[in-house]
């Protein structure tokens, strides 16, 4: 197994750059302004179970592949924004039909919401980095079961960023509530939801990287 000194100085450093906003902080927000709490939280839900096959893949070694594949990695890296500006315009398409003080969300729509997180989990290509050049850092391999120690590493991450993101979801869906007084206030603050998520797929389609 992985050594105490290294789950902690991992776990820091994971901490660190997952309090930072970043992709799937902004994406968390743009859905819980949309969705509310709700929403918020089942997306958070979602886009962590999409980085468990993540965590597989770079635990058996096709992490590295795919990372070093730009055919690949580029695929995966459009096939993810395009599907952040998808979430986007449905948003603002649907931001007359959303209320904050919606009773709670049906079975169809509470899988159809953890399933877009997912498939934004699945495909965040920053994510893929971190876990193929970060991840294997903090491995001791005098200790043996690489792949074991990677998937350790992995669900950290993942126990993390849920943590994390979820607490992003209910400041975001606290706000939408607030704003939700306003039949007008709440459609535009969807809005904005949705041009957020438009914004973040185009960025990630632009500027993601391999490097």
């Amino acid at each position: 197994m992985v050594p105490f000194p290294h789950v902690l100085a991992f776990a820091l450093t994971s901490l660190v750059l997952i309090a930072v906003p970043g992709p799937s902080v902004l994406f968390v927000i743009g859905r819980s302004l949309a969705l509310g709490h709700k929403g918020g939280l089942l997306s958070v839900l979602g886009n962590a179970l999409g980085m468990v096959p993540q965590i597989i893949a770079v635990a058996l070694g096709v992490g590295v592949v795919l990372a070093q594949s730009v055919v690949l990695f580029t695929i995966i890296k459009i096939a993810g924004a395009a599907y952040l500006v998808y979430l986007g315009i449905q948003a603002i398409r649907h931001r007359g039909g959303t209320t904050a003080a919606a009773g709670p969300v049906p079975p169809s729509s509470t899988w159809r919401m953890v399933r877009e997180g997912f498939l934004v989990g699945a495909t965040n290509p920053k994510t893929i980095v971190f876990f193929v050049a970060v991840l294997p850092q903090f491995v001791s391999y005098a200790a043996g079961s690489i792949p074991l120690q990677l998937a350790l590493l992995g669900v950290i991450f993942l126990v993390i960023a849920l943590v994390s993101d979820s607490i992003w979801a209910l400041a975001a869906g606290t706000a939408r509530h607030w704003f939700a007084r306003s039949p007008k206030r709440i459609a535009s603050l969807s809005a904005a939801g949705g041009v957020m998520m438009i914004g973040l797929g185009g960025t990630l389609a632009l500027t993601g990287s391999k490097s």
